[in-house]
């Protein structure tokens, strides 16, 4: 496996599968474009060592091709604005003219295929089929799809290039044919981008040598979706703050009373379970003594404060409270490594943000004091760039699925498709 800055790229054209499904408003317009600033300095080193670039991305989840409210096309201007260097459209990704576009290509030049989602063998999902399909009739479409224009599809794209680089963390737990089958046709002329590299540098450091102590911020509003990594991280961590709606989850287990809040009592044994877990294991569990209550899931709500565990009927926990706000501080200003999953309310609206804005405050401050903080997780991202707080953490991942499933433990096809 080549390392990017050590491999030859005079002359070659490098095919990128970058993560540029960043969001738009409804002109269009790009209006986060972390995910292409994050893969800039890849791109710029093919370029500055004599290569040319095609680049290939999705963006959303369209359900037929040439959706156009899907279309690439939409983020050249940031695309160019960021690299400084004119970014040929392709217009499609299979047809004729990408296939010439991509040979002709100069050393210096820059294209970007259409949205690879377009095209079903992409994600290796047929399309199409009845909505009565029988679980059989749906097997036997995927294996067809599979063995037949999926390959092609995947042919198609290598052919385009000399070499192939992933750079998009943020998929490479899907086994897609852009981020894992691809790297096949370039045995001895793949790798890891500076996105990847930095990536799964920064989390191999968090989750196998952490300076201690080291404390784990999981938010979310589910246990159900946290459950996984919350068990794996009782193996890594000193301590893990519990925010979000699980926190009612976790209170109404132990008999308390959470209104109309966020609660899954099919977990409440698994909750228990957790707790004790911690309690064998010395782990401290951190959770809001407090909680701000809304009785509208709206900016206009009417809000007070309440336990987290005695939360009247008619009213829901949407945010840590001012005691919660004042322990949560207190604990992340004590570790040297932090982790932070998932925000502690219901940030979007900014009446319910001061939590998560406190919490991200309290890492920016560990930070400046010389711990080392991991922000992961789209909510948490969105929390740390809405709060302008991003250049005060250690780093900011790109992955949501990705991150969580590689802190986990469990393979990436992404990751595996350029190792092995």
């Amino acid at each position: 496996m080549f390392k990017i800055d050590s491999y030859d790229f005079t002359g070659k054209r490098a095919i990128i599968r970058v993560d540029f499904n960043v969001p738009l408003d409804a002109e269009g317009n790009v209006t986060d474009d972390t995910r292409i600033r994050a893969a800039i300095p890849t791109i710029k080193k093919v370029l500055e060592k004599g290569g040319s670039v095609i680049l290939m991305s999705h963006l959303g989840r369209p359900k037929k091709n040439n959706d156009m409210k899907f279309s690439l096309e939409q983020i050249v201007p940031a695309i160019e604005k960021r690299l400084g260097v004119k970014v040929q459209f392709a217009g499609d990704c299979m047809g004729e003219k990408a296939a010439e576009m991509a040979a002709a290509l100069k050393p210096g030049e820059v294209m970007l295929l259409e949205n690879l989602r377009f095209y079903a063998e992409e994600e290796g999902k047929p399309r199409g089929l009845a909505e009565d399909a029988t679980d059989e009739e749906k097997k036997a479409a995927k294996k067809a799809l599979k063995e037949g224009p999926q390959k092609e599809f995947v042919k198609k794209l290598a052919s385009y290039a000399d070499c192939y680089i992933n750079d998009a963390f943020g998929t490479a737990h899907r086994a897609h044919s852009s981020t894992a089958l691809i790297a096949d046709y370039f045995p001895n002329d793949k790798m890891f981008g500076y996105v990847m590299e930095n990536e799964l540098k920064a989390i191999d450091g968090v989750m196998e040598n952490p300076q201690r102590p080291f404390c784990a911020i999981i938010g979310g509003s589910k246990v159900s979706t946290k459950i996984t990594i919350i068990e794996k991280l009782m193996e890594k961590v000193d301590s893990i703050i519990i925010g979000g709606g699980m926190t009612y989850t976790f209170a109404a287990a132990q008999g308390g009373k959470v209104g109309n809040s966020i609660c899954e009592p099919d977990m409440f044994p698994v909750a228990l379970e957790i707790l004790e877990k911690a309690k064998q294991k010395g782990i401290k569990l951190v959770m809001s003594p407090d909680a701000l209550i809304a009785d509208d899931f709206a900016q206009t709500a009417n809000t007070d404060y309440a336990p987290a565990n005695a939360i009247p009927d008619g009213w829901e926990g949407v945010d840590i409270g001012e005691e919660g706000k004042k322990l949560f501080r207190e604990h992340i200003l004590g570790c040297k490594t932090i982790l932070w999953n998932g925000p502690v309310g219901v940030f979007e609206i900014d009446k319910f943000a001061t939590g998560s804005r406190a919490v991200a405050e309290a890492i920016a401050e560990a930070t400046q004091k010389g711990a080392y903080s991991l922000i992961g997780g789209g909510d948490s991202v969105a929390c740390i760039n809405k709060f302008g707080l991003a250049d005060k953490v250690s780093y900011v991942s790109t992955g949501g699925g990705a991150l969580l499933e590689y802190m986990e433990g469990k393979e990436l096809p992404g990751v595996a498709a350029i190792r092995k």
